[in-house]
């Protein structure tokens, strides 16, 4: 049994699109993927071509190229808009470097050159089929990880993350203050709510400060209350947010944001339990959980006196810190699987996940934002999108327009340094392996040696005159060591 006849019983019926002006190219495709459960459909021009891929939804589209320019891509983008998980592969005579990188940049998963190898094709229709096979599994996968590796709301199977989880499971059942750090985005107020519902006070109150919105003349009447008549507008008596936790919990957020003034009241009320309204002369005792939370360094405040150092203390009897998402990198596939559910199901879409190329491309961009960005950009994608799959033009611009960090250009491996610099040299010759061992200082043999290492094909000899025509398996190669997208 043949790889393509394996993939295709897997699969059950496949339909494939051939669109090519050479109705002889048709038919040999027609001769060369004949095969029980493959419906092959054809189309003689661009436009036919389009009107039968909306009508019939094809897994797979062999796109003949009319010009090798830019503009023959029009019906590449064209169908990628129309429904971006398809695979299209696109077919030349005319081979260029330039036009098979910037077709894969623009989302074909592969560029074949005239004449077609008839068991080339099928190998690489094979392998379409089980790259699409194992999507699906991995987007099953995701699923099951999705549900297994969430915790109170939190998704992760970072170990620094589970580190993070167990600690919250030890300091809960315990804890009356703690302290939750980390760079903005990271979940702090998710870790808060956790140890919330986690604690003994689960069942009583979560009261929210926003401890930057607090105006400094005002804070200690929000805090703690005040009488009536104790200031202009005081018309009645009001309990302050520490009254109103009682017998519950109370989440400072960013709490180096106080003024010391209210740093000052805050430490007094955290050791004695006890608040007095603004306006009285009675205190009162208060039973409440504090949780503080900041993603600033309020160590170096210590030392710079913008924060108090017993306050510091008395906060940070336990500190819980998260760490970025660069450090938990490996959590980006479960966070975008969570958050395109989360979407898909506000907005009412039927929307099954990210193209291959949309989690590339947010595979390689920085996340300053953490994960409150991931939220952000997968929550715009998906009013966006007008498909099934979010694709990189439903991503922001900033996404789509990034470009590595001159320290990212340098953090690869020897190995990864020695492929990229071989098929830039291949690329800057246009294929010619002649010269470009020239260039590299070695052997043509030690080239297709490290070719054929780098799993890049070479076209059959009987299919090259010469070295000057590149084989077409280089393109794909060229994007992934580029970092084309």
């Amino acid at each position: 049994m043949s790889k393509l006849q394996f993939q295709i019983r897997q699969w059950g019926t496949v339909k494939l699109l051939a669109i090519d002006d050479n109705p002889e190219d048709l038919q040999l495709i027609r001769a060369a993927l004949h095969q029980e459960g493959l419906e092959i459909l054809t189309a003689e021009n661009a436009e036919q071509g389009f009107e039968l891929f909306l009508q019939t939804h094809p897994r797979i589209v062999l796109l003949g190229l009319a010009t090798p320019a830019a503009t023959g891509l029009d019906p590449l983008d064209r169908m990628l808009r129309a429904d971006p998980a398809t695979s299209v592969i696109l077919i030349s005579g005319h081979y260029s470097a330039e036009s098979a990188v910037e077709a894969t940049h623009r989302g074909a998963c592969d560029y074949l050159t005239k004449p077609l190898d008839p068991q080339r094709l099928r190998n690489r229709i094979a392998d379409l089929m089980a790259e699409a096979e194992t999507r699906k599994k991995t987007l099953s996968l995701d699923q099951e990880l999705l549900e297994t590796f969430q915790f109170e709301g939190i998704v992760s199977r970072s170990p620094l993350m589970l580190d993070v989880f167990a600690k919250i499971r030890r300091v809960a059942p315990h804890f009356r203050t703690a302290l939750v750090t980390g760079p903005t985005g990271t979940g702090k107020e998710l870790v808060a709510r956790a140890l919330h519902k986690l604690s003994p006070a689960s069942n009583d109150r979560y009261i929210v400060c926003n401890c930057p919105a607090l105006v400094e003349s005002l804070a200690e009447s929000e805090l703690f209350g005040y009488v009536k008549g104790s200031f202009t507008g005081a018309t009645q008596d009001r309990a302050g947010l520490f009254e109103s936790a009682d017998g519950g919990v109370i989440f400072l957020d960013e709490v180096g944001d106080l003024s010391l003034s209210a740093q000052a009241k805050l430490l007094r009320v955290l050791q004695d339990h006890q608040v007095r309204r603004v306006g009285s002369c009675i205190s009162r005792e208060v039973d409440f959980r504090v949780i503080a939370a900041t993603n600033r360094d309020l160590r170096t405040m210590v030392q710079n006196g913008e924060f108090r150092e017993d306050l510091y203390y008395r906060l940070a009897v336990v500190e819980i810190r998260l760490p970025t998402l660069a450090d938990r990198r490996e959590d980006l596939p479960l966070l975008e699987r969570y958050f395109v559910q989360k979407f898909a199901a506000q907005y009412k879409k039927p929307i099954a996940g990210l193209t291959r190329r949309a989690q590339s491309l947010m595979a390689t961009y920085s996340w300053p934002g953490n994960i409150r960005e991931v939220e952000s950009v997968i929550g715009h994608a998906c009013i966006m999108t007008e498909g099934n799959f979010l694709d990189i033009a439903d991503l922001p611009e900033r996404i789509q327009d990034q470009s590595p960090s001159p320290a990212e250009e340098f953090l690869f491996s020897l190995e990864q340094v020695e492929r990229r610099h071989v098929l830039r040299v291949l690329e800057q010759v246009g294929g010619n392996k002649a010269r470009a061992a020239e260039i590299l200082g070695i052997a043509r043999a030690t080239l297709y040696q490290m070719l054929s290492k780098m799993k890049v094909e070479k076209r059959d000899e009987r299919q090259t005159p010469s070295d000057d025509c590149p084989s077409y398996a280089t393109a794909a190669p060229f994007r992934r060591s580029l970092n084309v997208q």
